[in-house]
């Protein structure tokens, strides 16, 4: 029982972490300038607010919409990190690992930075 936990909480991390490695993450923004465009505008609080702007349509605007949603690319990350742990559990174990680890450092990162700023 307490196995299928441990799991289930690297799995959510490392959906955490491969969601934003996909949608936020400038080094996986070559993946995203054909189905997304980012704007950036500075607001009358003089602060930079970035705009989404969906590409096309057809497959290229479902993509673009795919793209721009933590939820949506978050269920079908989820999904697909799922299988692989499962189907194949030789390279699906050691993924969730780096991957929840990474998430983890994220987030402890996150927060010491909210705590020293």
């Amino acid at each position: 029982m307490l196995d299928e936990w441990y799991w289930f909480l690297l799995l959510g991390l490392a959906s955490f972490r491969l969601t934003r490695l996909i949608i936020t993450d400038k080094i996986t923004n070559f993946l995203r300038k054909p189905f997304i465009e980012e704007v950036e505008e500075v607001n009358g609080n003089g602060e930079t607010e970035t705009y989404v702007l969906i590409k096309g349509k057809g497959l290229r605007g479902f993509f673009g919409e795919l793209l721009s949603c933590h939820w949506c690319t978050g269920m079908w990350v989820t999904a697909g990190l799922f299988f692989l742990f499962y189907l194949y559990p030789l390279a699906g174990k050691p993924m969730l690992v780096i991957l929840a680890a990474a998430g983890l450092a994220g987030i402890i990162e996150s927060i010491i930075n909210r705590i020293i700023d």
